[in-house]
């Protein structure tokens, strides 16, 4: 199959001087299209900072980056944010709180020239399950579930081809997460996108992704594809420990655990 996003020894540095510090450290990984990948590790491993460098968040880097088929450079022009877009981690403040609906939905639109608004604005309600009478309201009128699927659906409307999918369900509760996940998977199927998704828990992702890759200290220790995943193969003992805290809390497990920091 053809590589949607192709990452080729991504090496991201922020600061200067004593400060400099590498957040990513020659990461390499491809993601077929119409399939989900999945990015997993701890706080601080490197995996957002992935992210930002795909979208043009990260401006010092240094490696080789490709989404479907044109390669990346330091800028960002308008056609590269219609094929890619990115859900962010908090629907609390990813949304204007002064801003409608209706404006938080239209504003894409408008800024990339597309014609009928409203059409999109009322298709894009209805992928992510709501209907028009929540175009007019405002965030804090909407729950955190609520407030997701309009992020998801801002990301939709300028129909991409890549999603990027930051901890999308880590600020909602347990109930709520199985929604959007659902939710997720049925877009991915109807529209046939290509997923991105950084998460630090792996079952979320073992649930959405046919691949994943585990990191660590910026680096990818060990990947694994979606049968190894599912029999829990690890070969790094970092990866293996990650799929042992996966399956819940254990005493006896996590007093085996090793501070690999």
């Amino acid at each position: 199959m053809t590589a949607m996003i192709e990452v080729r020894d991504l090496t991201v540095s922020f600061g200067e001087g004593v400060d400099r510090v590498r957040a990513v450290n020659g990461v390499s990984f491809s993601v077929e299209q119409h399939r989900s990948f999945g990015l997993v590790g701890e706080s601080g491993s490197g995996k957002t900072t992935v992210l930002r460098a795909l979208t043009g968040l990260a401006p010092e880097w240094t490696g080789r980056m490709a989404v479907d088929g044109r390669e990346l450079t330091q800028q960002r022009d308008l056609a590269f944010y219609k094929t890619v877009q990115l859900v962010f981690q908090d629907p609390y403040g990813s949304l204007h709180p002064r801003h409608t609906v209706d404006r938080i939905l239209s504003e894409p639109v408008q800024i990339h020239g597309l014609g009928d608004v409203t059409r999109r604005l009322l298709n894009a309600l209805e992928q992510v399950g709501l209907g028009p009478e929540f175009r007019f309201r405002y965030p804090h009128q909407l729950s955190g579930g609520q407030r997701q699927r309009i992020a998801i659906a801002r990301a939709l409307i300028l129909e991409p081809k890549v999603l990027l999918l930051d901890e999308p369900t880590s600020a909602l509760d347990v109930s709520i997460q199985a929604e959007v996940l659902n939710l997720l998977n049925r877009l991915q199927r109807a529209l046939g996108l290509t997923f991105l998704m950084v998460s630090h828990d792996l079952a979320v992702v073992a649930h959405m992704c046919q691949g994943v890759a585990i990191m660590q200290h910026g680096r990818i220790v060990e990947s694994l594809d979606g049968d190894r995943l599912a029999a829990r193969d690890a070969e790094n003992p970092y990866a293996r420990q990650l799929i042992k805290a996966s399956d819940g809390y254990d005493r006896a497990v996590i007093d085996s655990f090793i501070d690999y920091q």
